[in-house]
Order: C-alpha cells, then sequence, then structure tokens
C-alpha cells in the first residue's frame, strides 16, 4: 500500500466499502498476496471489517494467495461457491495484476463483476488505466464505492439508508 498511487482516497473509499457492506449484511472475503513479504490488510481496512457496526461485531480470515487470481486459490473458489452468489464487487490493489487477473476469471466462471473503480489502484495511474480498459472489454461493470452503496440500500426509507449516509458523509 505504501507505493500504491492516490493511496489516501482508496483507503478512505476502501474502508467507507467495507463498512457500508457490512451494514447491508454483504458477504466480504479478503486476500492478501503474499502477506510474509508483502503485509497484511492494512490497520484502517482491518478495524472496518472487524469493529462493531450497526450493533454487528465481525471476524474475518484471510485468504493467503501467491497467485495472482484469487480464482486460483481452492479454499477462496470454495468459499465464493458457498456464497451461492453470481454478483460480486471486486476492490482490491494492484488493478493490472491481482484484480484484473481475478476479474477476468470470475467472469469466464460465469459471474457478474462490478468493480468498484474508486476502491481500486496500482502503483502507476497508466496500469489501473489499462486494466479498467481490459476489464471492461472483458465484461466487467464499472460503478463507484457510493453509488453500490446507495444501490444495495435501494432508498431513503429502507433499512441502512442512515448508517449508509453517515458512513458517505
Amino acid at each position: 500500500m505504501p507505493v500504491i498511487n492516490e493511496k489516501e482516497a482508496l483507503e478512505a473509499a476502501m474502508v467507507k466499502l467495507v463498512k457500508g457492506c457490512r451494514v447491508m449484511d454483504v458477504p466480504i472475503l479478503v486476500t492478501q498476496q503474499y502477506t510474509k513479504g508483502l503485509g497484511a490488510t492494512i490497520p484502517s481496512i482491518d478495524t472496518a471489517l472487524t469493529e462493531e457496526i450497526a450493533g454487528k461485531k465481525a471476524m474475518y480470515e484471510p485468504f493467503e494467495k501467491t497467485s495472482f487470481s484469487a480464482m486460483r486459490q481452492a479454499d477462496f473458489v470454495a468459499e465464493v461457491k458457498k456464497q451461492e452468489r453470481k454478483t460480486i464487487l471486486m476492490t482490491g490493489i494492484e488493478s493490472h495484476i491481482c484484480v484484473e487477473q481475478t476479474v477476468i476469471d470470475l467472469l469466464d466462471n460465469g459471474y457478474n463483476v462490478f468493480v468498484v473503480g474508486d476502491c481500486i489502484s496500482s502503483r502507476k495511474a497508466m496500469d489501473k488505466e489499462y486494466a479498467q480498459l481490459r476489464m471492461i472489454a472483458a465484461g466487467a461493470v464499472f460503478t463507484s464505492m457510493e453509488s453500490i452503496l446507495f444501490e444495495l440500500c435501494g432508498g431513503a426509507k429502507e433499512p441502512g439508508f442512515k448508517e449508509i449516509s453517515a458512513i458517505i458523509k
């Protein structure tokens, strides 16, 4: 994360997305690429994944991976299948490596993939830009953190709206 382009904006958007998904009871799967060498999930996202939100306490166990695509990790694939969902929200770093390869593999396996554009990045802006173009060409839909949270919520009178609004502010 220390070398990622626009890391502060990425981190802020990711924290909001995690909190909002937790409010809306969206399952969250976390992968870590070679934790021993690259490090664990950063503290702000770890806190968003574990703190009490809307009266709910959560814990997570990241899926350790060394392949760039998470879809090449048997335990991750098994958990995705266990969720019995066909739509995946995708975030992460680096856009042109792990994110892109996972998105393409998800699409190839019949999933609908929504890439949260303000929740992905790379070391270089150009790498992110080319990754976006490739993922769109492959069939992924790009959206924003705020857009997806309000879409999950559905309306101002729906459960979670007040919590989502407070998170976005």
